[in-house]
This record gives C-alpha cells, structure tokens and sequence, in this order.
C-alpha cells in the first residue's frame, strides 16, 4: 500500500491518494536518456524502479520531484534531484566516451546500457530517504534513518527486475562501496556524482576558490 506521509491532511488528503506518479511521468523527465538504453527490458525496468520509489515515498507529482533537493547534507542552490540525475547520468557518460575516443586502446569495455540506468537510478532511494518537513522544506525520512540511498535504492531496482550489476551501480556509488567490487559503470557515476556534490560542499564552507 502506498505511504502518504508526503500528502496533506483533513480534507484534501482522499484527492492526494488518487494522484501517482506514472511510467509517462518518469519517461517525460528523463526522455534523452531513457531513449539512449538499447534493451528494452532494462528501459521499463529503470522507469519501473523510479515509479516504485515515488509511490513508496508518497510523492504525489513531478513538481515535487522537480523542486526536491538532491542532497540535505549542504545547500543545494536550488538544483533539484532531478537536474542532478541527468547531471550525473551525462557526466558519467561523457567520461566513458572521452575514454573511447583518447585511448588508442580501451583496457575495458563499457557498458553503456548499464552506465545510463545506473546513472539514472544511483539516487532514486532518495524517494525513500526524504520527505516534505511540512514547512516548505525536507527532511530525512524514519525510512532513511534505517537505511541510506543506495541500500534503498539497490533494494528497489532488483525488486523490480534488474539485473545484478546495475544494482552494483546504486549500491556502491557512495560511501556504501568503499573497499567493495565494483563494475566499471559505479566508478564513473561515483566520479560524476561527486563532480557535483563535492564544490557545493566547498563553497558551502569558503574552501571552493571562485
């Protein structure tokens, strides 16, 4: 049963419970991307997993999703979850193709399938580990104070289907896989994902010279 901590209450609460987040909904958000996996299957099953998050959160619309933060843990700028998604999923993608296209001779294969919907999901627990504060904010969820992102996130994706090494991807992004096996893609989107998060914490604290 979907959780509605992130629905109003009293009257407005029986019309909240009837919106969702769709498969159309997360096709639309992430449309350049979703249209760059070549497998079918891992395709649905990315958007899938996206769709799952959001109804185990509670989120009740893309404008929520489109207005959360990416992190709690610095000042944000405003740059929402979503933007840092295709941030990452880009940037991830970018290092592999210079790779490909400097070296005359890659040492390993990339996965590019693999590498997009990692990208796309790395954070997707964040469905879970975050919640409306009531106040115009976010805060973390009772569900994230058990388990951070990318356990949550690697639970979902292989509930709905994915294969083993895509969850390698969200579950060892972060912290979670220092000292663990990883494939090639977790690398880069580790490296891409902190391309983005490290400089605001920077800044956050006067180190980023600008």
């Amino acid at each position: 049963m979907r959780s509605s901590r992130n629905c109003p209450t009293g009257a407005a609460a029986a019309n909240c419970e009837r919106h969702v987040i769709t498969a159309e909904d997360i096709t639309a958000l992430f449309q350049k991307q979703l249209s760059s996996i070549e497998n079918e299957t891992t395709r649905k099953q990315t958007v899938a997993t996206w769709v799952e998050a959001a109804k185990l959160g509670g989120w009740q619309s893309v404008d929520d999703l489109k207005t959360m933060p990416f992190t709690l843990l610095t000042n944000t700028h405003g740059i929402s979850l979503v933007e840092h998604t295709i941030a990452v999923t880009e940037g991830a993608l970018a290092l592999a193709r210079k790779q490909e296209t400097a070296y005359a001779r890659m040492p390993y294969k990339v996965n590019t399938d693999r590498l997009i919907a990692g990208g796309l999901l790395h954070d997707v627990g964040k469905l879970v580990e975050t919640e409306k504060d009531g106040q115009g904010g976010f805060r973390k969820s009772r569900r994230g104070m058990y388990a951070r992102h990318p356990i949550s996130g690697a639970i979902l994706a292989a509930r709905c289907g994915l294969s083993d090494d895509i969850v390698n991807t969200i579950a060892c992004h972060a912290r979670e896989g220092d000292g663990a096996p990883k494939v090639l893609e977790t690398v880069l989107i580790h490296q891409a994902d902190f391309a983005t998060f490290d400089p605001l914490v920077m800044l956050e604290k006067g180190q980023l010279i600008v």
